[in-house]
């Protein structure tokens, strides 16, 4: 017998896109070229943060650690086509310079695992609340973590053929745990099923990312990770602002990786 699907709430849709450097590619330029693309990327860049500014969107800069990619553009707008339309303007500009590593394409979500349905009457304060996580600004903290994850549809251990309300209260439990972490750790929760290969992102901001290790460690031990949870790669890195990022391409550059 089929079971009954969570009811979800969707707010802005999410790119993660994640960008290595050819530092190669970009010394081949010519000079003007070069400062040709510096100009269109620092326009990029002021646009994307003047769309959070003004609230219609929000954008933030990561530089990332590890092999996997050198920086990440987090990009939140009202409509997917807006997303295509930013990660097409940056792949013309880039010069074949910055080059697309990973990408995760999603929808920030709320469910009524853990949210109140439609149909609950709200307070105005709780209407916000929800609102501020639908269309969330990114934290003004210092570290993301950005991971991918399913539900497990093994014979043993299969989410989907768990009544709603088993389900809910395993969701409960396991929001118990994050909230130890509340105000150490903000949490986005992007849904990409139809969209992506994975079915959710997971995105953590935090200023220290010790917290990161110990908010997963924690959470993993909670029986809906434990025996329903399957995780993808970690990416982790930290707030770059626009301007030292845009000095990596000036003309002393040379010493860059």
């Amino acid at each position: 017998m089929a079971q009954q699907a969570p009811q979800t709430q969707d707010g802005w849709f999410v790119l993660h896109d994640f960008r290595r450097v050819c530092w190669h590619a970009f010394h081949a330029l010519s000079a003007d070229r070069q400062q040709r693309m510096r100009q269109e990327l620092s326009q990029f860049l002021t646009a994307s943060q003047q769309i959070a500014t003004a609230k219609t969107g929000a954008f933030a800069l990561f530089a990332m650690a590890g092999h996997r990619s050198d920086f990440l553009l987090l990009h939140l707008r009202s409509s997917l086509k807006e997303l295509i339309a930013l990660e097409r303007t940056l792949n013309c500009l880039g010069e074949n310079v910055l080059q697309q590593s990973h990408s995760f394409v999603s929808v920030v979500e709320l469910s009524n695992y853990t949210q109140p349905t439609a149909t609950t009457q709200l307070s105005a304060q709780q209407r916000q609340a929800i609102r501020a996580r639908l269309f969330p600004a990114v934290p003004n903290m210092q570290y993301v973590c950005f991971y991918p994850m399913n539900k497990l549809r093994q014979p043993d251990n299969n989410w989907y053929l768990l009544p709603l309300q088993q389900r809910q209260q395993l969701m409960k439990e396991h929001g118990m745990s994050g909230r130890k972490f509340a105000g150490r750790v903000t949490q986005m929760i992007s849904g990409a099923m139809g969209l992506d290969d994975w079915e959710w992102g997971v995105t953590l901001f935090a200023d220290d990312p010790v917290i990161f290790k110990q908010v997963v460690a924690t959470m993993r031990f909670d029986e809906v990770s434990a025996r329903y949870g399957e995780f993808g790669p970690f990416y982790v890195g930290n707030r770059m602002a626009i301007d030292p990022f845009l000095c990596l391409f000036g003309a002393d550059n040379t010493a860059v990786k």
